[in-house]
């Protein structure tokens, strides 16, 4: 069962539009800095999808009840980087971490973004969903205040290994999970029912235009 009453939102133009040579650059405002991403049309990860917008806006905007300074950040399947950066500049010793062919642009993305900044500065790891995570995160020197993934449910075949890689990292208490998505596909719907069983899942706010829906969600205690 969802809970809660989720605000209205509309995901707000904090891009700035550019005379720019570049097709591929997308110019952001979050949190008082400028933010210059650098887009791939090769990869799904490297282009920016509105559920990054949307929670980079809401993290930005609910700083007390978020509040992300000095906490271990994880995001998962972190794209382009843009809510790894906006976790940056909010305060956070961020870990951003997708599959290796993201991961060239990822860096770039972030340390462009980072190096002038006095934050914390973000890492940037290699995560296929399911695969390795004791060995590379052993969870006894591992701990993250929160996991970000935005955009990471859509038609692919790795839903379960995503799950599992939720729980995974949710399974030490005081871990919340912060999820927002465009929810199309009725397959998006079965994996917000299925992350139901296993976590406490409330639903934070909703982007009707952009069809997005925002989750916080903990581990259910066993």
């Amino acid at each position: 069962p969802l809970t809660g009453s989720p605000v209205t939102l509309k995901i707000l133009q904090n891009w700035v539009p550019r005379v720019s040579h570049y097709f591929d650059k997308e110019h952001y405002t979050y949190a008082g800095h400028q933010i210059v991403i650098q887009e791939s049309i090769e990869h799904y990860g490297a282009v920016v999808w509105p559920g990054a917008l949307a929670l980079s806006q809401y993290l930005e905007s609910n700083q007390e009840q978020f509040n992300l300074k000095d906490k271990k950040v994880l995001e998962i399947g972190a794209g382009t980087g843009l809510l790894s950066i906006v976790a940056c500049i909010l305060g956070a010793y961020v870990t951003a971490t997708d599959m290796p062919e993201v991961l060239e642009n990822l860096s770039y993305n972030i340390s462009k973004n980072t190096q002038h900044m006095n934050a914390h500065k973000p890492e940037v790891r290699k995560l296929v969903w399911g695969e390795g995570l004791s060995e590379d995160f052993p969870l006894s020197t591992y701990h993250y205040d929160f996991i970000l993934a935005t955009d990471v449910v859509y038609h692919h075949t790795a839903l379960d290994s995503l799950l599992e890689t939720m729980a995974y990292f949710c399974s030490k208490p005081g871990t919340v999970l912060l999820w927002a998505n465009k929810f199309r596909f009725s397959t998006d719907y079965e994996f917000l029912d299925k992350l139901c069983n296993i976590f406490n899942a409330t639903i934070l706010a909703e982007f009707p235009e952009a069809n997005v829906k925002l989750l916080k969600a903990t581990a259910r205690k066993n």
